[in-house]
């Protein structure tokens, strides 16, 4: 896996075909900018018929961030994807936009707002940056997380278990919180980066083990009894989180990241099934065993038998997503204040509602271009670990952002997970900004060209001969 064949710090002698693209990056990044203060200069015309007096403090803040950030992978990760950072300045823009629309609802509409968030979510926005830049400066190769894969794995299970043994840690009935001077912090967000980590080195070495097969059975190549072995531990971690901190998003999310990276690393599809058919049992069993969790699925199966108590979040968003429309009541027009922790929950509910649904399916777009560029770097990275890493990492994010969007259009229960970047929340928005940060690092070891073996001195088996005579 370290072969020299495989550095991802090698540079190629003498001209360097393969373009860094941080020109495209920085391009892409002042049209991110562009749409972003555009954004907030509708919401403050529309809903205030002047522009608002933090405005230039606003745009200056947001840009020096993608400024710095620009600059530092320009100098630290030249060959890293240009369209990661774009995709998440575009995010968080419009999430910040959205944010900074509710806030002015709260205030002169008489919504159900909480006060000033916009200027918070910033605030949280440049801790998240500093996150990406000491990630990107000190990791400078990808392949050393390994070897603090089982240490990053405790600290995981520890952030995770900290919540449900802490007094005040719960809020909306689920134990995800530590309370620290003020702030409340998510540390499950941290744990899921550190547990795909884990993931990756484990699966790595033991994928070998793991895609053996013993038997035959309906077409599918069912592995060895000892080998289901971590599964199973995976299964049991996410009931425990489920049963003690009541968290449903972060039990699924947490399954389902390491069934998929096990189906990658073996590419056995039995894996799949083996973990479906787990979750179904333990969703069985959960409905069955927990009031909490019988009350979000009666709740989602029928919202508006539930209207006055648990259901009235979903009904509002469905009413929200309906008034939007094709194309929306436009930045400032809706009432998506309406709608209870729109900023967080069902910001997708907002955006759906101002931007309709051509607007919400743009937002999915923009996601889908993020994990797509994360998965094309785990294919063309040339080492295992690189690989399980950056494919573990987009699906943590293409899954979180299909269960939250299910949660909201009434696909699926509500789990309580934030929309990544979008929504307001300072722990889920600085874990991202980890979690992107280690994209770019393998993405540049994925672009970086290799440098060619060194030259060998001929043999001297090799050597002309010739026959001397006196």
């Amino acid at each position: 896996m370290t072969g020299p064949g495989t550095d991802p710090r090698a540079t190629a002698a003498g001209t360097d075909p393969t373009p860094t693209r941080r020109g495209t990056e920085l391009v892409l990044l002042a049209f991110a900018v562009v749409i972003t203060l555009a954004a907030q200069c509708i919401v403050d015309l529309t809903v205030t018929d002047s522009l608002s007096p933090e405005l230039a403090t606003f745009g200056t803040w947001f840009t020096a961030l993608w400024v710095v950030a620009h600059l530092v992978v320009r100098r630290f990760a030249p060959y890293a994807d240009p369209l990661l950072l774009p995709c998440v300045a575009v995010l968080m823009g419009l999430g910040l936009g959205m944010i900074h629309r509710l806030d002015i609802a709260g205030d002169q509409l008489g919504g159900n707002s909480s006060g000033e968030d916009a200027p918070v979510q910033l605030l949280w926005a440049t801790v998240g940056l500093v996150l990406f830049v000491a990630v990107v400066v000190v990791v400078r190769d990808h392949r050393v997380l390994a070897r603090f894969a089982y240490t990053l794995a405790l600290v995981g299970l520890v952030l995770l278990a900290i919540p449900a043994v802490l007094p005040n840690s719960e809020i909306n009935g689920a134990k995800l919180w530590i309370r620290v001077a003020g702030f409340s912090i998510q540390p499950g967000e941290f744990a899921k980066i550190c547990l795909v980590v884990f993931f990756a080195a484990y699966l790595v070495d033991k994928r070998d083990v793991l895609a053996l097969a013993s038997r035959k059975v309906a077409g599918l190549e069912l592995p060895r009894g000892r080998d289901l072995g971590p599964v199973l531990l995976a299964w049991v971690a996410s009931i425990l989180v489920l049963v003690f901190e009541r968290d449903l998003g972060s039990s699924l999310l947490l399954f389902g990241i390491f069934v998929v990276m096990l189906y990658v690393a073996t590419e056995r599809a039995s894996w799949l099934v083996i973990g479906v058919v787990l979750f179904s049992g333990g969703a069985f069993v959960a409905y069955q065993v927990f009031g909490h969790v019988r009350v979000r699925v009666d709740t989602w199966l029928d919202p508006f038998a539930y209207v006055d108590t648990g259901g009235y979040q979903i009904v509002q968003s469905l009413f929200s997503l309906g008034t939007g429309g094709l194309f929306g009541a436009g930045l400032g027009g809706g009432r998506p204040d309406q709608v209870p922790v729109a900023k967080s929950d069902f910001i997708a509910s907002a955006i759906g509602e101002e931007l309709g649904l051509f607007g919400l399916v743009a937002v999915i777009v923009l996601y889908l271009v993020l994990v797509e560029r994360g998965l094309r770097t785990s294919l063309v990275v040339r080492d295992g670990f690189g690989k399980l890493l950056a494919a573990g990492l987009s699906f943590a994010v293409a899954w979180q952002v299909f269960v939250v969007l299910g949660g909201v259009t009434g696909l699926l229960p509500l789990t309580g997970l934030t929309t990544p970047f979008l929504a307001y929340g300072g722990s889920s928005l600085v874990a991202n900004f980890g979690l992107v940060a280690l994209l770019v690092r393998i993405s540049d070891a994925a672009r970086r060209p290799v440098a060619p073996p060194p030259a060998t001195p001929p043999r001297l088996t090799d050597a002309p001969t010739e026959v001397v005579r006196p």
